[in-house]
């Protein structure tokens, strides 16, 4: 023991020498503002830390596993721009999001918009309209549609980039200061050059992607908040070299090169080395720090820039929402197809009626004018506008293309694109989606695909963050063998918190903490007994083994400060909140030390070492300098890793008790972590210390070498105890996965956390009920694994006409499947993936534990690929960002773990029950609203070709036209448009309540019930129906009378216009003045139009509409027509609706009665939703 306590004090003489060096450069500087220094214990630096594993982790991608070479390089000068970028011009800092310039706008954004195929169609539409021998309405006209819609686009696309260049302009014209002729001065920061020296002060922004070479702390540390780039509020440290503190760039010459990997996308992962006085170090991750974080609780820091401009990392990563497409828009391309072939019919029969026409009509064309027109005022008699039968049969069909164009309706698509836009205010405005702890409303990130959240089958959820609060509240703790605080409640109080006295000032934790009396009495007396010994140094863990930073925080009272402790993961910053509360308070951190209050004792002790979590090793430790002079391993981590690590045969009592008492936690829903130590000899420390140097200054292979020294060092551990924290459910969780349950939504949870855990949160959630037959696949073999789904299939098969398809009327059998990671290795690798998807599809639950990040977005993917069913996957963070991209529909949480799966969704909210207004009336209203509008769209235009059709078998296929140019092209654009529009976004064919009460609603959806083929079929034959009134009642009506084509023609086009309205105006369910305006208002606009075309003398018509009106005939026509096309659809709605009725329906009925009786209580009957399997 001795020996011991000799070596480690060589060891803190070692440190001692380097440490003076370091207070004295730090008192020269201006002090060390690395970290909050409101407790004042004198000059006693500590040796800079060493970061082992969680750097090398971080570099990502296995950028450590090799050299860099110099085709994957770029070489940096150190305070040498012009050298630096004499070879390769690098990017300048000048950034740029906006998409066009004044000059590009026009190419590049028309560009854009022809990617729609129908615009290149209606472009070539228009084209064909320009030759003399093919135009049939003016050339002015023809132009107008397209023209109209690609204005509207284009305003709207500039403003945004007007947005974008202002905000652009901001950005590039803040300055920083820039080491030049040896003193900083202010530079712009598009002006900034890879290879100057920047110096940042507190509470700055970083211009560009620097890598660290000193900071006000004297041991390099620097902490940064990265909020504007992932969101993330807490702090993160990072590290200049020591090469490169002890430098003073105004005084010393800092000559060096930095050899860096080329620009790339992960934030996470940095890989470089640098050459500087003759020596060569490695950097990594932590070495960096990127554009757009800002500088926290450090004076000052200075770095160089390795990436500038748009090669930062993360303008590499703005790349703006995902573009998605919605699922209804693709099937609406079916039926486009059917459309242009039902086009390209027509045009070819009235091409080929044409030429038996011709044929047979060869000897009178002389005397047909529009045919042949001989021109006698040349010596030579010579014919034109006729090119022979063969020609003319062309020339027909081209015609034909023209005239019934509007078949392919392009105005749906500015109509979808303003409609959803509608419907995306609405979502945002929605106050019952408001998050009032975050003050976040929700965020729709992807326009384009609104409706298919009223589609959705699958939903994949995270838990933690997700399902629960992401806030951890310490509950209990296994402390040698014996548990603490487990019990109920009501043995537990909440007191105050502990507090220190430090020079004249009251230091608290901001966060108050449970405590249990039993064990708060133990942590009081101190480490005299044997219980308070163990008590005591498990608590000291807790306060140590972690990256946490103490900051102080200004109350009312000016003598109070509130510590609020930071740090990226929520489970450390409870355990520390935690410590705080027993009597082991930390209150001080920096990079070689920390102070914390032991029961009112002030305890400095020397951080040594420090090997960071990783995914791999699943535990952290921190190599600790006590003030007894031992020095001391504390290691933290998960079970799994950690009772493989612990030295079972110390005392086997204690490890068996632990392990009962972790199982206990679990079952609780509690996340669980166990506590290691051991003590470390001189020798022990030496040999740590090389390997640990010999690892980090690798270029090749680093991360796999530190790896090796933190596993060496996190050996023959003596367990001190576990802890158990509470992830609280978010309020509505429970009520949220029911009303999902009813509505025939099938969630899936996929978490890392442990399979008792997850399995207890299901409980709570109501996502696992006690009704439910359980089937657990958790297997170590592929063989197992195999067998163990084989059976659980078989068991299914047989469990199914009892569960599911005769008694349930949920949605789904009663059965939940529960599966860990490790078997999901073996499953997802290939051939039993098959096995795996048909007993998920008996599933109504399914709990998958222990899953990796990839593994969630495996596992969308393996329903996503096998059904047409919508999956939705929605998570907090950014392990969950693979999945959100994988799934139809992707949201983000807005919590406590970043913002990075916000970024990468299409939907961003607060709160997780927020997904039952979603999806089951703000969904189920947009997929309605769309499904309705597209096949109307679609009637709305057939119905005036069907009638252009008619019109040409009667004029010799001629190709004439009885409307004038300007109505058919301002029929899909004014006569028609605003209506659609409007009830495209306010009508609602069931109340909120209504919806929120009857989930089972929401599968009118799930079954296509608002789009479909036979719907569109139905729609199509109706269609054919109302051109037929529409055309033949006023031919009939007419046939003896010598009515001019004109006068006719606006008889035709105020009858189309009148029927498709008064058609709208029967399918409105909820009528409000905009939509009475719309329809009527747009009958009256088409009346006005008319009148005004034909009261323009240049115009063919000529007040044909003021004659035609005047007559009693043309007033009763309209009437006529409306009454004759529309009894059809009256007839047949009300029928179905009396035998057939559907739940939409049933619902609406049940409103009704509700409102003339004003009952409350009224039960409405619901047809089950039966859910069969897949296979």
């Amino acid at each position: 023991m001795e020996n011991s306590t000799a070596g480690a004090d060589s060891i803190m003489m070692k440190s001692s020498s380097i440490r003076s060096i370091s207070s004295s450069r730090s008192r020269a500087s201006g002090g060390g503002g690395g970290s909050v220094r409101e407790v004042s214990l004198g000059d006693l630096g500590s040796k800079a830390v060493r970061y082992g594993s969680r750097g090398a982790d971080s570099e990502g991608y296995g950028t450590s596993q090799k050299e860099i070479s110099d085709e994957d390089s770029r070489i940096v000068y150190l305070s040498d721009p012009e050298k630096t970028n004499e070879k390769f011009e690098f990017s300048g800092n000048s950034i740029r999001t906006a998409k066009y310039s004044f000059v590009t706008f026009l190419p590049r954004n028309l560009f854009e918009q022809f990617h729609r195929v129908a615009y290149i169609y209606f472009l070539v539409i228009a084209i064909l309209n320009q030759l003399p021998m093919l135009a049939v309405f003016g050339r002015g006209a023809s132009i107008l549609p397209l023209a109209f819609v690609l204005l509207v686009t284009a305003v709207k696309d500039a403003y945004e980039d007007y947005r974008r260049h202002r905000s652009d302009r901001i950005e590039n014209n803040r300055l920083a200061l820039v080491l030049l002729d040896g003193k900083f001065q202010e530079k712009k920061w598009k002006d900034i050059k890879v290879g100057e020296i920047i110096k940042i002060s507190s509470s700055g922004t970083i211009p560009c992607d620097m890598v660290l070479l000193s900071t006000s702390d004297p041991t390099g540390v620097a902490y940064i908040q990265t909020i504007n780039l992932d969101g993330e509020s807490n702090l993160k440290t990072r590290y200049a070299k020591q090469e490169t503190q002890m430098k003073i760039p105004e005084r010393d010459s800092i000559n060096g090169i930095i050899k860096c990997e080329k620009p790339n996308r992960n934030i996470y992962g940095f890989h470089a080395n640098m050459e500087i006085d003759g020596k060569r170090v490695s950097l990594g991750p932590s070495n960096i720090i990127l554009r757009g974080c800002e500088l926290k609780n450090t004076n000052w820091a200075i770095g160089v820039a390795v990436y500038a401009g748009r090669e930062t990392k993360a303008m590499l990563n703005n790349s703006g929402a995902p573009s998605k497409r919605s699922r209804l828009e693709t099937r609406m391309n079916r039926e486009i197809i059917i459309l242009s072939i039902f086009l390209v019919t027509l045009c070819t029969l009235v091409s080929i009626l044409a030429g038996f026409w011709l044929r047979d009509h060869k000897d009178e064309l002389n005397t047909i004018p529009f045919y042949r027109k001989l021109d006698f005022s040349e010596g030579e008699v010579e014919d034109y506008n006729y090119y022979g039968w063969g020609l003319e049969i062309v020339f027909t069909f081209l015609m034909c293309v023209i005239v019934y164009q509007v078949m392919i309706p392009i105005s749906l698509y500015i109509s979808m694109e303003l409609v959803r836009v509608g419907q995306a205010y609405f979502m945002i405005q929605d106050n019952r989606m408001y998050d009032e702890n975050s003050k976040a409303r929700f965020q729709c990130r992807a326009l384009n695909i609104n409706e298919d959240l009223g589609q959705i089958k699958y939903v994949f959820s995270d838990k933690t963050g997700t399902l629960t609060e992401n806030k951890m509240e310490f509950q209990c703790a296994s402390i040698s063998g014996v548990d603490y605080g487990s019990g109920k409640s009501d043995s537990q109080e909440e007191i105050a918190g502990y507090s220190v006295q430090v020079e004249r000032q009251v230091l608290r934790p901001k966060m108050k903490v449970k405590v249990d009396p039993v064990l708060l009495n133990i942590s009081k007396k101190g480490k005299h007994s044997v219980e308070g010994k163990h008590v005591h140094d498990f608590f000291l863990a807790l306060a140590a083994c972690n990256t946490i930073v103490p900051l102080a925080v200004e109350t009312s009272d000016p003598a109070v400060k509130l510590v609020e402790y930071q740090g990226e993961s929520p489970d450390e910053q409870a355990l520390v909140y935690a410590a705080a509360a027993y009597g082991f308070m930390l209150i001080e951190r920096t990079s070689g030390h920390i102070v914390i209050d032991v029961q009112g004792e002030r305890q400095r002790c020397n951080v040594l070492g420090l090997h960071e979590f990783d995914s791999d090793r699943k535990r952290m430790s921190v190599i600790i300098g006590c003030p007894d002079g031992t020095v001391k391993v504390f290691v933290k981590g998960a079970d799994t890793s950690m009772f493989g690590v612990i030295d079972k045969s110390l005392n086997q009592n204690v490890v068996r008790a632990t392990e009962l008492h972790l199982h206990s936690y679990s079952s609780m829903g509690l996340r669980t972590l166990v506590m290691g130590m051991r003590e470390m000899s001189a020798s022990e420390f030496e040999e740590w210390q090389s390997s640990y140097e010999a690892a980090n200054s690798a270029v090749i292979g680093r991360a796999a070498l530190l790896r090796k020294v933190a596993g060496n060092v996190e050996k023959n551990l003596t367990i001190l105890g576990a802890s158990g924290i509470e992830d609280k459910l978010q309020e509505g969780v429970p009520e949220a996965i029911e009303s999902l349950r009813v509505a025939g939504i099938k969630v899936w949870v996929l978490t890392g956390d442990k399979q008792e855990t997850a399995i207890s949160i299901g409980y709570s959630s109501k996502l696992l009920t006690n009704s439910m037959t359980q089937i657990v696949i958790n297997n170590k073999s592929r063989e197992s694994c195999k067998r163990s789904l084989e059976a659980a299939l078989t068991r299914c098969k047989s469990l199914m006409p009892h569960n599911s398809e005769e008694n349930i009327e949920a949605g789904a059998s009663q059965i939940a499947l529960i599966i860990d990671g490790t078997s999901l290795v073996y499953v997802l690798d290939g051939e039993l993936e098959e096995l795996l998807f048909q007993l998920a599809s008996y599933c109504s639950v399914v709990l998958c534990c222990r899953v990796a990040p990839l593994q969630k977005a495996g596992i969308v993917a393996l329903i996503k690929n096998r059904t047409d069913d919508m999956t939705l996957a929605i998570g907090d963070g950014a392990n969950d960002v693979s999945m959100i991209q994988m799934a139809d529909v992707g949201i983000g949480i807005s919590g406590q773990e970043g913002r990075q799966a916000v970024m990468a969704s299409d939907f961003a909210m607060g709160q997780f029950r927020f997904l039952v207004p979603l999806l089951l009336v703000h969904g189920h209203w947009n997929y309605q609203r769309i499904g309705y509008m597209i096949l109307y769209n679609f009637y709305r235009n057939a119905i005036l070709v069907f009638v252009l059709f008619w019109y040409a078998l009667f004029t010799a296929f001629t190709l004439t036209t009885a409307l004038t140019d300007w109505s058919s092209m301002l029929y899909s654009i004014i006569y028609t448009a605003v209506p659609t529009i409007v009830v495209g976004i306010l009508d609602k064919d069931l109340s909120r309540v209504t919806l929120l009460k009857y989930p089972q609603l929401y599968g009118a959806g799930q079954r296509h019930e608002s789009y479909n083929k036979k719907l569109f079929w139905v729609t199509m034959i109706d269609t054919l129906w109302q051109s037929i009134v529409a055309f033949f009642v006023p031919v009939l009506a007419y046939r003896e009378s010598e009515v001019d084509i004109s006068s006719i023609g606006d008889l035709w086009t105020l009858a189309v216009v009148i029927l498709v309205n008064v058609h709208l105006a029967m399918d409105v369910i909820r009528w409000s003045w905009i939509t009475h305006a719309a329809i009527w208002g747009s009958i009256v606009a088409t009346f006005i139009c008319v009148m005004v075309i034909d009261s323009l003398t240049f115009l063919p018509g000529y007040w044909a509409i003021f004659h035609a009106a005047g007559e009693a005939k043309f007033w009763l026509c309209l009437i006529s027509i409306t009454i004759a096309a529309l009894a059809p659809r009256f007839i047949v709605k009300a029928f179905i609706h009396h035998v057939r009725p559907r739940d939409i329906q049933v619902a609406r009925e049940g409103e009704k009665f509700r409102t003339l009786t004003d009952s409350q209580t009224a039960e409405i009957e619901m047809n089950p939703i039966v859910d069969h399997p897949q296979r």
